[in-house]
């Protein structure tokens, strides 16, 4: 027997459902680790994600539709510099927020992630509120790209109807999800390795495209910061309204986590890739959105219109020269929003599965099919998809803005609910004693955390200064604050309907699903410390 008092992170875990059992009885009682120790509920997903598919996962949920097509409505709306501020204010809010995300997911490793902690360390109805909540946003998400792959491909007049091809995609994105875990990690993982390959050229020709290698051979420099009403475009307003679209574009950051219940040795790889993909985000993004503002006037016809919206990174490949590499960057564009959609519907098919299993949902979403995958999940999350792209009747450009406003403002309350997590999980950990058998701790807290959280709360409250200002438009005001009476309605109507309390830390519950590293963890780690092991570690940084 092993001592109880062992650290979590030191002890084997045998999980003995056989593929027969989980298909006959698909959420049986809890099950438990061979010492006794710890109950497992949520982790019966099969792990086949290695790290570095799960690396490129995280970038693929991230850079998407939001780095290549958003910056350009930011950019005619608010201006470069709001543009810039503003990606920067929300990329340290993502850094608080990875951070406090990844020390709760890799103590507890499951695909609920910070949906199933809310409902643990807080209250069971925040976490039916904000599951369902971003549940939704995960198949809005996938209905916004599969719009947003109309807008691209309208870049070509070749008189194919784009909603024709986008349904392609949508077909081919369900039974990519429905397969196998395993297929879905290589085919993100190689759509993602292209869009940093892209991007990484991009910043190389942005820079020479502002020295004058353009077509016009001028030197750029900050020109276009001077140009009108450049750099602060339509005033506080502007500035305000671009912080739910640098939501939007940085969004998907914190759902990496959701692959923890599918990712080998959790407690060693997710610390890293929180590590190291917020970082290589970071760089990406800010570069990517100063040379846009520095090579891009804000005032570019066709930037963001109604029925369509020229990519800023196609503009600044076709002032290099060529209709060829503007062909170019948008083909490699179209792949990425694809990768993008397939990551949001991996996520929203996980959170599916989380709601059955936590008793959110039927039971019938918890079913999985022979590969370990949540096959009914995948289904019902794509319906709901192609229910919010058919829409797309009304303008594709109109759609997407509001998708992208619904999307943006989904993500933000997803940061505030994981700071308040976060900050009641510490405060358990240590009333309870526990906190040594953290494998990756959080080094901002406990300010990280409240920082990130009033910042959101702010930011949700003013970034809809535009739907009142000049005049109010209420489809704007709409997008921008549904999601708030919508959260508190499911939150207090299901605390009413089950009568919830809020969790007391002494009984918050530290146990159940807690990883504990088994013998294929203990090779793989031994495997890392040779020298073979240190160069993969090293190229995996990079690529």
């Amino acid at each position: 027997m092993v001592d109880a008092d062992e650290p979590a992170h030191k002890i084997a875990n045998q999980n003995g459902d056989s593929e027969k059992d989980l298909e006959q009885n698909p959420f049986p009682g809890p099950s438990y680790a061979i010492n006794g120790n710890h109950p497992i509920i949520a982790d019966r997903l099969a792990r086949k994600l290695s790290a570095r598919q799960v690396q490129m996962i995280a970038i693929g949920g991230t850079i998407g539709t939001g780095l290549f097509l958003g910056t350009g409505k930011s950019l005619a709306t608010g201006g470069p510099a709001s543009m810039l501020i503003a990606y920067l204010i929300v990329g340290v809010i993502v850094l608080l927020t990875m951070l406090a995300l990844g020390e709760m997911a890799a103590f507890v490793p499951i695909a609920g992630s910070f949906c199933t902690f809310a409902g643990r360390y807080v209250d069971d109805a925040f976490g039916f509120a904000l599951t369902w909540n971003y549940w939704f946003n995960d198949a809005v998400s996938t209905a916004a790209d599969l719009v947003a792959l109309q807008l691209v491909f309208a870049y070509w007049d070749t008189g194919f109807p784009a909603w024709a091809l986008s349904l392609i995609f949508w077909a081919f994105l369900v039974a990519a999800n429905i397969i196998t875990v395993k297929a879905y990690g290589e085919l993100e993982y190689w759509l993602s390795l292209l869009k940093v390959i892209t991007i990484t050229i991009f910043i190389i020709l942005g820079i020479a495209v502002n020295c004058g290698g353009n077509t016009a051979h001028t030197y750029l420099g900050a020109h276009n910061w001077y140009i009108g009403d450049a750099p602060f475009v339509g005033g506080i307003g502007g500035f305000a309204s671009v912080f739910v679209t640098a939501s939007f574009a940085y969004g998907g950051t914190e759902s990496i986590a959701i692959t923890a219940g599918e990712t080998k040795n959790p407690t060693k790889n997710l610390p890293r890739v929180v590590k190291n993909v917020f970082w290589r985000i970071l760089i990406f993004y800010i570069l990517s959105v100063l040379l846009i503002g520095l090579n891009v006037p804000y005032n570019t016809k066709g930037l963001s219109s109604k029925n369509s919206s020229t990519s800023p990174f196609t503009l600044v490949f076709q002032m290099a020269g060529a209709k060829a590499a503007g062909s170019f960057i948008n083909a490699v564009i179209m792949t990425s929003v694809i990768s993008a959609g397939n990551h949001a519907l991996f996520a929203g098919t996980r959170l599916l599965y989380s709601l059955s299993v936590d008793s959110h949902a039927p039971k019938v979403f918890s079913k999985l099919n022979r590969n370990k995958v949540p096959w009914i999940a995948v289904i019902a999350t794509s319906f709901i998809s192609g229910l919010c792209f058919g829409a797309s009747f009304i303008g594709a450009g109109q759609l997407w803005t509001w998708l992208q406003n619904i999307v943006g403002v989904s993500n933000q309350l997803a940061w505030i609910a994981i700071g308040l997590t976060s900050i009641r999980f510490r405060a358990a950990l240590k009333l309870q004693g526990k906190e040594h058998l953290l494998p990756f701790k959080n080094w901002t807290y406990p300010y990280g955390p409240y920082i990130s959280v009033t910042l959101n709360i702010v930011i949700v409250l003013v970034q809809g200064w535009s739907s009142f200002s000049p005049r109010f438009s209420a489809v704007d005001f709409v997008s921008y604050y549904i999601e708030l009476p919508i959260m508190a309605i499911m939150y207090f109507g299901w605390k009413l309907w089950k009568r919830t309390k809020i969790v007391r830390l002494k009984d918050m519950d530290l146990e159940t699903d807690v990883y504990v590293i088994g013998e294929d963890d203990l090779r793989e780690i031994e495997k890392e410390k040779s020298v073979q092991g240190r160069v993969r570690r090293v190229l995996g940084w990079i690529f």
